[in-house]
Parts: C-alpha cells; sequence; structure tokens
C-alpha cells in the first residue's frame, strides 16, 4: 500500500505542477484582465457569482478541470512547440535549415575557442583543422561572432557547449524549434550510444528501471510541463483579451495592456521551457545508462560485456518490437538467458 500510495501522490505532484498550478496562474491573469470587461454583460451577470467565496470556488475548480484537460492534450501542445503538427511543410524544412545553420555556427566557434587555446599552448593545429579555422575567419558573420567570444569568460564560453548541446548529433533527426531539438536530442541518446530505441521500449524501461530513476525523469518533466502549459495559457488569455475589445463593456486600456504584457512573456515562457529541457535531458540519460541492464533481465536477455556487441543486440531487440516476426529473429537467442 505504501509503494502504491507513493506512485499516486508522485503522478498527482507533477501533475500539480506541471499542468494545473499554471492553468490557476492563467485564469488568475484573465479573472483580472478579461472577465471585469466581460462581467458587464447580462450573461456574465448570470453566469458569474457573487462575492468572493464564489468566484474562488469557481477559479480553482476551472483551474483543475482546464489542467486535467490541458494535461491530456500534452503530446498536441508539445508537437506543435517541437514543430511537427500544424506545421507546413515549407515552414517545417525553413525551420530544420535555420537549426542546421545555428548547429553548425555553434561547433565552429566552440573549434575556433579550441584551436586557438592549442596555439597559445605551442601545439599548432592539423592541416584540416587550420583550413577549418581559416574558414571560419573568412565568414564575416562567424569571424563577428569569434571577435565576441574571445572576450568572453570560460563560465560564458561553456554556455555555448551547453547551447550546442540541445542539439541532437544526428543532424538527420533536426527539428525545425529549439524546443524541439532539445527534446530529440536525448529522444536519440540510447540509440546514438547503444542502438537502443527508447522511443519504441519507454514502457519496458521505465518498468524495468528502478523507481528513483523513473522519478527523477517524471520530477525534471514537470519543470517543463510547467512553462509549456504557462505559455500556451498565456496565448488563450491574451486571445480572450483581443477577441473582448469589440465588447461595447470593453476596458480597452486594460484589454490592450493584457493582451501586450502576455505576448511579451511567452517568448520568455518558451526560452525557460528550452533551458529546463537540460535537467530532463540529464535524467533520461540516467535512465538509458542505468536501466539497460535491468531492461535486458526483464527481458530474458544477458547484457554482452563488449559495447559493439551490445549494440548488436539492441538493434535486433528494437526491430523485433518494431517490424512482424521473422525468422531471422532467432539471432536474438545468443543473447537469451539461460532458463
Amino acid at each position: 500500500m505504501g509503494d502504491i500510495a507513493k506512485g499516486v501522490l508522485g503522478g498527482a505532484w507533477t501533475l500539480l505542477v506541471g499542468w494545473i498550478l499554471p492553468t490557476a496562474l492563467n485564469l488568475g491573469v484573465f479573472a483580472l484582465a478579461v472577465a471585469p470587461s466581460l462581467r458587464r454583460t447580462a450573461a456574465a451577470r448570470r453566469l458569474w457569482p457573487d462575492g468572493m467565496p464564489g468566484t474562488t470556488v469557481v477559479l480553482l475548480s476551472a483551474a483543475l478541470l482546464l489542467g486535467l484537460v490541458l494535461s491530456a492534450l500534452q503530446n498536441l501542445l508539445y508537437r506543435v512547440l517541437e514543430g511537427y503538427a500544424l506545421w507546413p511543410a515549407a515552414a517545417y524544412r525553413a525551420g530544420c535549415r535555420r537549426a542546421l545553420r545555428a548547429r553548425g555556427a555553434l561547433a565552429d566557434r566552440l573549434l575556433v575557442i579550441s584551436l586557438e587555446r592549442r596555439e597559445r599552448e605551442g601545439t599548432p593545429p592539423a592541416p584540416p583543422a587550420r583550413a577549418d579555422l581559416l574558414r571560419i575567419r573568412a565568414d564575416a558573420r562567424l569571424a563577428r561572432a569569434v571577435r565576441g567570444d574571445r572576450r568572453r569568460t570560460s563560465a560564458q564560453r561553456a554556455l555555448l557547449r551547453e547551447r550546442l548541446n540541445r542539439y541532437p548529433v544526428d543532424a538527420a533527426q533536426l527539428a525545425p524549434t529549439r524546443l524541439g531539438n532539445a527534446i530529440r536530442r536525448f529522444e536519440e541518446y540510447g540509440h546514438d550510444r547503444y542502438r537502443l530505441d527508447t522511443q519504441l521500449l519507454w514502457n519496458e524501461l521505465t518498468g524495468a528501471a528502478s523507481d528513483k530513476l523513473c522519478r527523477q525523469v517524471d520530477l525534471a518533466r514537470a519543470s517543463v510541463d510547467f512553462f509549456v502549459a504557462l505559455l500556451a495559457g498565456h496565448t488563450a488569455v491574451a486571445l480572450a483579451a483581443l477577441a473582448t475589445l469589440p465588447a461595447a463593456s470593453a476596458d480597452v486600456p486594460l484589454l490592450l495592456t493584457a493582451a501586450g504584457g502576455l505576448a511579451v512573456l511567452v517568448p520568455l515562457w518558451y526560452r525557460a521551457a528550452v533551458t529546463a529541457t537540460d535537467e530532463w535531458a540529464a535524467a533520461v540519460r540516467a535512465l538509458v545508462n542505468a536501466g539497460r541492464r535491468p531492461l535486458a533481465e526483464a527481458l530474458g536477455l544477458v547484457l554482452p560485456g563488449e559495447l559493439a556487441e551490445e549494440r548488436k543486440m539492441w538493434t535486433m531487440v528494437s526491430r523485433f518490437s518494431r517490424i512482424p516476426f521473422h525468422d531471422r529473429a532467432s539471432a536474438l537467442d545468443r543473447y537469451r538467458a539461460a532458463p
């Protein structure tokens, strides 16, 4: 019973922090900025309760209900923000090209920092690296960024590495948005390192791994959920404020101020969501690294001692789960544990 209670409370906590709390904040903004203009209408006077206690109950109930609805719609919200849903094909391709250029520029800047440090230490770069250095210095935009990097402290330069790490390793996995790339980098981690398709085997992996590892992933994701729900709600409230402007009882200055302020905050929350994925990525990385052995044991397999052999095994396991059975799947027999 104790374990069941912990699981229920843990799930309730991530739901509360990730979706219900930001929904309550957005409803509070709506009640302060938009509701006064609507409350003067006949329909709103019939529906809106009199007195503070009734208003509080309505807002809390609405926060709970809408928070649950947003949680149910979270996959759609994430897909829109990642660039996978409701994006025209041309915008998707343009976003991927922009992401590829941004990732390449960050890699080039870090390469220059490394090569110039080696030159100061008396270790000249190899001819291919020197050619890259000359190419980067010949690019006016990159050269300007490199000059700025030279004035940065070591801690500030480390932030460039953080930004580069928010892109997937494989260029073919790039998404059109920063949030999409920040999430895609840890979705591909298991496949890149071990050929373990964590997207396909996620339920098996989380079922076999320790509760502590899974809890870390849930808590880290709750931070990203919070900012995603906050910016989604800000967008909805801003649109509601603009839609209320034609009303006869509209408080135009208040509505315009609210809509403008929320529009300014939305990009900040988006940036905060991207930054918050760092902890989520670290939690998923720990889950993959430490959960592979329990996963192999749960599947009745023995984890090979050689990394190359382990990558072959996970490739077969992923293929076995993804496609219909074929006689070639018997190649997994050599990894199966003795009965």
